[in-house]
């Protein structure tokens, strides 16, 4: 009898997944199925030979978004599923999570249609402290700058910054540099198939001399930590406001296979939500000894279901 067949589609610039993600293969591998892994826009891929398809790793959906928005709706049996890629990969699905009900992080949105010229992006920076400005569409931190609203150099950079990304058409995003994340640093809670496996914490990306590149910029200084109750929860209320969103666009509830929430401190007791991963970011499967073994198994269940 044949192995149900698993594909892991990545992207051209990791054919073999990232090297954290390495181990999953055999993991899957000891549960009974066949691990394979295919360039998601390779054209010699049959996907109709993939079976059950999990996206990991599509650091380059962001540059060819209409093509991977079209890809994933062409796949049968992909998780995560794909009305819910679609969704995750504009990054105003913030304003939806907001509207929800959950504190997002302060955000300025800068559209392309608008016709700002460059003092009327000047004047929506904020006066005081540092600021981020990024793409909308992006992955893996591309284009994204962090600047410094009170320094003259810094905040014309900012501007060459936002002008540039609405001139190609990208809605910006300008948002306060909170500094609670120097302090307390960002925190990410990873779920599998509903269930949080892990959660780390990671020192701020984004230094003050930060300035914005294309290239991808991979965080460092991952720390495994216990999750608190109160973390616990959010993460609880994030993902029932997540389900609640997919059921009402698209019309059912649909299980995600992985989900990581990022969570910052708000300085009062509570969190932000910077960002709800369901495509590319890392799940920090080498940071967890449990956490390959949990994917693994997540991936199992909804194989032999």
């Amino acid at each position: 009898m044949s192995k149900p067949v698993v594909t892991f589609a990545t992207s051209a610039d990791q054919p073999n997944l990232d090297v954290e993600e390495h181990p999953l293969l055999d993991a899957v591998a000891e549960r009974g199925m066949d691990p394979r892994v295919a360039v998601w826009d390779d054209p010699s891929v049959n996907w109709g030979d993939a079976g059950v398809v999990v996206v990991r790793g599509v650091r380059d959906y962001a540059q060819k978004r209409s093509q991977f928005i079209e890809w994933a709706g062409s796949i049968p049996r992909l998780l995560n599923q794909a009305p819910v890629l679609a969704w995750n990969t504009d990054k105003h699905y913030l304003q939806e999570l907001e509207a929800r009900g959950l504190p997002t992080i302060p955000t300025t949105w800068l559209e392309p249609d608008a016709g700002l010229t460059k003092h009327q992006v000047h004047c929506r920076f904020p006066a005081q402290g540092d600021f981020v400005v990024k793409p909308a569409i992006s992955s893996g931190g591309r284009g994204t700058g962090r600047y410094t609203s009170t320094d003259a150099k810094s905040r014309m950079e900012a501007i060459t910054h936002a002008v540039r990304q609405l001139r190609k058409g990208r809605t910006v995003m300008v948002q306060r540099y909170l500094e609670t994340i120097d302090t307390a640093g960002e925190i990410s809670l990873v779920f599998f198939n509903g269930l949080i496996s892990h959660a780390v914490s990671k020192q701020a990306m984004l230094h003050p001399s930060f300035r914005s590149v294309e290239e991808v910029q991979r965080e460092t200084a991952v720390q495994v930590r216990e999750v608190t109750e109160a973390e616990r929860n959010f993460g609880e209320r994030v993902r029932s406001v997540l389900h609640g969103y997919i059921k009402d666009t698209v019309g059912r509830d649909m299980q995600l296979l992985f989900n990581r929430i990022d969570l910052v401190p708000d300085g009062k007791g509570s969190f932000y939500v910077m960002e709800v991963s369901l495509i590319d970011g890392s799940l920090y499967l080498g940071a967890v000894p449990q956490a390959v073994g949990n994917f693994a198994d997540a991936i199992a269940q909804r194989v032999f279901w």
